[in-house]
């Protein structure tokens, strides 16, 4: 039941209790009592608004940062992928498998600006052997949403 609520909750959070209840068939009051619990144990952990900021005008910088980093004794990645994902500028903290052992997303006004926060906070770690950055050039699709074009139609038409 939490696992029916959690998946209509992360594909809509503006979706009501009582919408829930009616799609779940569990009651309005079990609903609200599953919802907050799993916000006071974190299973919830935020309510996302997707925004196409090119929209309004506002210009955002998105790179994805690939990270080579030496695992630190008895922690492994865990320290070093903390100390990036404190930085204000990473939106997404990422281990990997492969080459490279990290990937960093992070949004920045300009191009510039994140540039300087890979020479200025990501260089300087200790253990961190070498970076590699993506500048994403256009969004077309993000957690699921298409931002550009045509939104795929979803139901059936009516044949009369």
């Amino acid at each position: 039941m939490i696992k029916d609520i959690l998946k209509i909750l992360e594909n809509d959070a503006r979706t009501t209790t009582k919408q829930i209840s009616t799609m779940t068939g569990t009651p309005s009051t079990e609903v609200a009592k599953l919802i907050k619990q799993a916000e006071k144990d974190r299973t919830i952990l935020k309510y996302k608004t997707i925004v196409n900021w090119e929209k309004v005008g506002e210009e955002q910088v998105l790179a994805l940062i690939e990270v080579k980093i030496t695992p630190e004794r008895d922690v492994g990645f865990d320290s070093i992928a903390e100390r990036i994902y404190r930085f204000p500028q990473a939106r997404s903290v990422y281990l990997l498998s492969g080459t490279y052992d990290l990937a960093v997303l992070v949004i920045g006004k300009t191009m510039h600006e994140v540039a300087d926060f890979v020479s200025q906070k990501l260089a300087p770690l200790e253990g961190l052997q070498g970076t590699v950055t993506h500048f994403m050039l256009k969004r077309y699709k993000e957690d699921g949403e298409i931002l550009e074009g045509k939104e795929e139609v979803k139901r059936q038409p009516v044949i009369l």
